[in-house]
């Protein structure tokens, strides 16, 4: 790291890796993901465990871990959008099986 473009890639690595820990602790409470896509979840975490095989065949470890920490909290996202689509799932079946024996 003797470049001041490696300390460049550095920083804007920390920077776009570490901005979705905001978003992680807002989806960590049940039923707080509804206004996220799950498509775009998807898409952004394939992406970005893309950019991991990538830099691992470019043996650009700048790329590896940036996108390892990205994927990983978009990943988070993904679950958490996951588990409360299951619970609205769940949820609305029940409901309607109530209904159903009045």
């Amino acid at each position: 790291m003797d470049s001041i473009t490696s300390w460049i890639g550095l920083i804007a690595a920390a920077c776009t890796s570490l901005s979705y820990i905001p978003q992680v602790r807002k989806a960590l409470p049940r039923g707080s993901t509804s206004d996220l896509s799950l498509k775009m979840l998807a898409v952004l975490t394939s992406g970005l465990a893309m950019w991991v095989v990538y830099g691992v065949l470019k043996t650009d470890w700048v790329i590896v871990v940036a996108n390892t920490v990205g994927a990983g909290l978009s990943g988070a996202v993904l679950l958490c959008k996951l588990r409360d689509l299951r619970s609205s799932s769940k949820a609305a079946a029940k409901q309607v099986n109530a209904s159903d024996q009045l």
